[in-house]
């Protein structure tokens, strides 16, 4: 189910996820001035001034006739600025509020009190419950081969668990890179693309070159998913665990002096169809064309 603050509000289905040390305010402004809904963590500001600062510098960049933003709360006991950034969420009305690690009924309540949405990351059927229960918009399906902290379900699993007793927004996350992926999405029964590191490799990323020259050279086979960068599992590129020295099969308490997402990257396994680092307007142009020339192929499939 679309919700109606987004109906007619995005070109295509589809959200670039929000993304740690590597979304900004170009990479949002860009998305959602080609219409597909731009979002960032918080967190990727030092300071909650800092955090409100971005927000003012997005806002004043958008016209009512762009795509809507959203920013990324993680909502757990050990993010000691949640309260302080909530608030700002609130005083800014920010459009989308997606949660991460709990969903918490009173951060909910507080982004409906303005009309907003929240949707919820969960990597389990358990945790999508739970979610649920909380009284969120929407559920972000980060199924197997997602960028980051992502789950093991295979999507078509994940969602075929999940839709028949969630009526809410379905976001669907991991390896998605195409506008054929889109479709492949919206036909699962998912109402939204989650596109992570797609985005990534855009001119409008904090991710520097050679960040993202890894990307594009990188396979699906490149991708690791293991826990000894930050003691969860995550999915990062085998390169950069190389160069960091880091052997995945050592214990996380080995490698305390290397950070995640900042020393070593992380990238999902949508880099199999990642050959090149565009702007988000060419890029959204190329994933438009993808997606309106695969649902032609299919409808001339019919029997």
């Amino acid at each position: 189910m679309m919700p109606a603050q987004l109906t007619g509000r995005l070109r295509l289905p589809v959200v670039a996820a929000p993304m740690f040390l590597v979304s900004g305010p170009e990479l949002v402004v860009a998305c959602c001035r080609a219409g597909v809904l731009g979002t960032f963590p918080a967190l990727n500001r030092r300071s909650t001034a800092e955090f409100a600062s971005w927000l003012d510098e997005i806002e004043g960049a958008l016209s009512p006739t762009d795509a809507p933003f959203g920013v990324n709360l993680i909502v757990h006991a050990t993010n000691t600025r949640l309260e302080a950034d909530l608030a700002v969420v609130v005083e800014h009305r920010v459009p989308v509020v997606i949660t991460s690690l709990g969903a918490v009924p009173e951060v909910v309540e507080a982004v409906h009190g303005y009309g907003g949405l929240v949707f919820h990351d969960v990597t389990t059927l358990r945790h999508a419950r739970k979610a649920a229960s909380a009284g969120v918009d929407g559920l972000v399906l980060v199924a197997a081969g997602a960028g980051g902290h992502a789950g093991t379900l295979n999507p078509f699993a994940f969602v075929a668990s999940v839709r028949p007793w969630f009526d809410g927004t379905l976001l669907l996350a991991g390896g998605l890179s195409s506008g054929a992926d889109v479709v492949a999405a919206r036909a699962l029964g998912a109402d939204l693309a989650y596109l992570g590191t797609r985005f990534l490799a855009t001119s409008e990323s904090l991710a520097g070159g050679p960040y993202r020259d890894m990307v594009v050279r990188a396979q699906a086979s490149d991708v690791v998913y293991t826990p000894a960068v930050s003691g969860i599992p995550a999915n990062f590129l085998a390169a950069s665990l190389a160069a960091a020295g880091i052997d995945p099969a050592d214990p996380p308490a080995e490698h305390e002096d290397v950070k995640a997402w900042r020393d070593v990257w992380s990238a999902g396994h949508g880099v199999a169809a990642i050959a090149d680092v565009p702007t988000v307007a060419e890029l959204v142009d190329t994933l438009e064309a993808d997606y309106h020339r695969t649902l032609a192929r299919l409808q001339g499939d019919r029997p």
